[in-house]
């Protein structure tokens, strides 16, 4: 299939049934160079009208950015159809449908619509959906190799894809952007202000020297704020404000939207941190952050507690367009160099040029003492590669573990159907021997450890409920967490951030595990 004649053999819609089959077959293989062909595939038996659905649910994901499906709602799925009849179009409308709903009765309206899609729906399908609703699926394609699958089933470079897919947010733009215009299309594809991109993302590192040893030396070195990343987009008088997601939140944060609108610049794309600090310049505590700028839809994985949102400011680190000049391609001391020129100083994260390991450590010890997370140290010379964790930005921050129980472990969904994934994870009482849940995890597991705690488990269960199986208290993992927040959803009053699994402790019992107070010393101060 050319890009000139990117139609698809014939009009009859993609059924979901073909794409439970393709996530079978990338499912049961590794190679990157097998999944891509795998997905080319799938791309050229695809009618031109379903590209961008297909291209979404390939890359792991539903086109609706957020549909108010939550866990329950599908703890208690129809009987599966004998048949596979439905087409990804039915399932996007219907999709669609649920996301719209709002107001008095949209909750039993969407169950109901919800219950009527996957009573259609093979037990495949349902499974396929499942793990589309709450992006299970990204194991199975990754969205590079869609990207790759996407570049070879309509003999385009796939660097062409990947960048359009940058500019566009999502390879699913990229899709339809090929599709009306082929190859010159993707080409014309270029920032635009008002449109989000995907942001750069960094790799990661366990200690500066370590980081400084995959940048090389002279590195910038950025203080890592503990805020939400921030993506702000200025034409003219107007300003637009984008989560790391792609999200549009400019009506929750007014004090970023004013200092940006204030600046002399006509256009201006610029990355960074909105956050808060407290009178002493410390950062307000990352759950009062991300409450702070909670859409209404975040608000059920957000613990509020009656507080007042706060006015975020914003911290840039990057300068990604200014006025007519687009800084993409350029080199990080370039956009620094232009950024710290144009910007006040109020406005730029901390930084330091290191020609020595030395002042980056000390650096990284400054800004973590002060109650931020850490240090981005960064190439000079690289450009900005958005969309992709690249190693010309390197992560260092502390990591926090803890030696924690497995009480119980749901079943998964997509690639993980069939083994029990998402973990229940607690740490022991101060003064009795209950056992306090302190929230959940899927990360971290390899499909060995899958494979392993699937077996064991269940020769742990001593009950089970819809999706879950409840063990006896005989495993101790090593759990890495970024951090703790108050939480009125688990009884020990604190969840874990960003909890990811090390391994597995089969040299601890439960009664070696670590208890709540000591978990609760990593629990930031309030602000009062």
């Amino acid at each position: 299939m050319t890009a000139e004649t990117p139609a698809g053999p014939g009009p009859a819609p993609m059924s979901l049934d073909r794409l439970v089959r393709a996530w079978r077959d990338l499912g049961a293989t590794r190679s990157r160079n097998v999944k891509r062909d795998i997905i080319a595939t799938v791309l050229q038996e695809t009618p031109a009208a379903d590209v961008d659905i297909v291209v979404s649910y390939l890359s792991g994901s539903l086109r609706q950015r957020r549909t108010g499906i939550g866990w329950r709602s599908l703890q208690e799925l129809p009987a599966p159809a004998a048949e596979p009849v439905l087409t990804a179009q039915e399932v996007d409308y219907s999709m669609e449908l649920m996301a719209a709903l709002s107001g008095p009765g949209s909750a039993g309206l969407r169950q109901q619509a919800l219950a009527e899609l996957f009573g259609r729906a093979t037990e495949g399908e349902q499974q396929l959906l499942s793990g589309l609703v709450f992006g299970e699926l990204r194991q199975g394609a990754l969205e590079s190799a869609v990207q790759d699958g996407l570049a070879a089933a309509y003999e385009v470079p796939k660097e062409a894809v990947r960048r359009a897919a940058m500019l566009l947010g999502s390879t699913a733009a990229a899709a339809g952007a090929l599709i009306r215009g082929g190859l010159p299309a993707l080409e014309r594809v270029s920032l635009q202000v008002g449109i989000a991109v995907q942001p750069m993302l960094a790799a990661s590192a366990p200690d500066v020297a370590q980081a400084l040893a995959k940048t090389g030396l002279p590195a910038v070195v950025d203080a890592k704020l503990d805020g939400i990343r921030v993506q702000v987009h200025k034409s003219g008088d107007r300003v637009r404000v984008f989560t790391r997601s792609l999200d549009e939140i400019t009506d929750r944060l007014p004090l970023v939207t004013s200092m940006v609108a204030a600046l002399p610049q006509d256009q201006l794309v610029l990355d960074g941190e909105a956050l808060a600090l407290r009178p002493d310049g410390s950062p307000e505590t990352f759950q009062q952050i991300a409450s702070s700028a909670a859409t209404r839809s975040d608000l059920d994985r957000v613990d509020l507690s009656g507080r007042e949102r706060l006015p975020l400011r914003p911290y840039f680190f990057d300068l990604l367009r200014i006025d007519d000049q687009d800084l993409l391609d350029h080199p990080l001391q370039e956009r620094s160099a232009i950024m710290e020129r144009e910007l006040p100083d109020e406005l730029l994260v901390p930084r330091l040029v290191a020609t020595e390991v030395g002042p980056a450590v000390d650096l990284y010890e400054d800004v973590v003492r002060r109650g931020f997370e850490g240090v981005v140290i960064k190439n000079p010379q690289a450009p900005y590669a958005a969309g992709r964790r690249d190693s010309g930005w390197i992560k260092v921050k502390p990591r926090h573990t803890f030696d924690l129980v497995i009480i119980a472990a749901e079943w998964g969904h997509g690639r993980r159907q069939g083994w029990l994934s998402n973990l229940h994870l607690a740490a022991r009482a101060d003064d009795s021997d209950d056992l306090i849940m302190l929230g959940k995890t899927f990360k971290g597991l390899t499909d060995e450890m899958l494979e392993w705690q699937t077996k064991r488990f269940l020769e742990l269960e001593v009950r089970r409920t819809q999706g879950t199986v409840h063990l006896r208290p005989e495993v101790v993992a090593e759990i890495a967490v970024d951090g703790l927040q108050t939480s009125t959803r688990y009884p020990g009053g604190v969840a874990l951030r960003f909890a990811r699994v090390l391994r597995y402790r089969e040299d601890k019992s439960a009664a070696e595990a670590d208890t709540l107070s000591t978990v609760k010393k990593l629990l930031p101060v309030s602000r009062s």
